[in-house]
């Protein structure tokens, strides 16, 4: 017979999947709309950027430079007061009640709730705190001495085989691997095909059809949480 989990989890993947929209690329417009970057060529490089992760080649480290830099060039302070302006303005009315759901129906089955997403800790930590995440491993951001942002990508970044990695590195923080849980993960993109094909449930969460195609050829759950907003 075969032993109980000893770790049930439900792992998220964050935009286009609990949100109906790109966090990241959404910052970016908005830090636009304050007028921290210039417009004629931060849209285009931010829009090249996610062009190349829908086509699974971003270089998540120039990314990083990139997307972090107006934020690195505010205050603590300012950066995190034009978060929580973000946070007002742009992500809760993204934040349906369909996925809202999804994630208390894991709570209520006693399931640690981690969300693993590419997207860096500044922007997706108060969405995270938002869903009533337990955990989350999102791109860690490199600080000096003195606890700024320098723009460098600390550790492994949760992107594509990442995601793999830094789950199994938080498991083993536990005193766990794989062999011990019990996993759902649910994700949109061909980008988390690693960690899909690792858990034991992968739900496919409204996804490209690029992604969907492949969910039907392997019979994974299609779930399109967005259908009727």
């Amino acid at each position: 017979m075969k032993p109980e989990p000893k770790l049930k989890l439900a792992l998220f993947d964050l935009d286009h999947t609990l949100l109906p929209l790109d966090s990241d690329q959404s910052w970016g417009e908005f830090t636009l709309q304050l007028g921290w970057v210039e417009e004629a060529t931060f849209r285009a490089r931010n829009n090249a950027f996610y062009a190349d992760y829908n086509a699974g080649c971003l270089d998540i480290h120039e990314y990083v430079r990139f997307a972090t830099r107006s934020m690195r060039e505010r205050s603590k302070d300012e950066a995190q007061a034009a978060h929580r302006q973000f946070m007002e303005q742009v992500i809760q009315p993204a934040i349906k009640p369909a996925a809202l759901d999804l994630v208390a129906h894991h709570r209520a089955l006693g399931e640690t709730l981690v969300m693993v997403t590419a997207t860096n800790e500044f922007v997706t930590g108060p969405i995270a705190q938002a869903f009533g995440m337990d955990v989350l491993l999102a791109v860690e951001l490199q600080r000096d001495d003195q606890g700024h942002f320098t723009g460098d990508i600390a550790g492994v970044p949760t992107l594509r085989e990442g995601k793999v990695t830094r789950v199994s590195q938080w498991l083993a923080q536990q005193g766990l691997d794989w062999a011990d849980v019990q996993a759902t993960f649910y994700s949109d993109s061909t980008n988390d095909l690693p960690l899909l094909e690792k858990v034991q449930t992968p739900v496919v969460t409204n996804p490209a059809p690029a992604l969907r195609q492949i969910a039907q050829e392997r019979a994974w759950r299609i779930l399109d949480l967005f259908e009727n907003p």
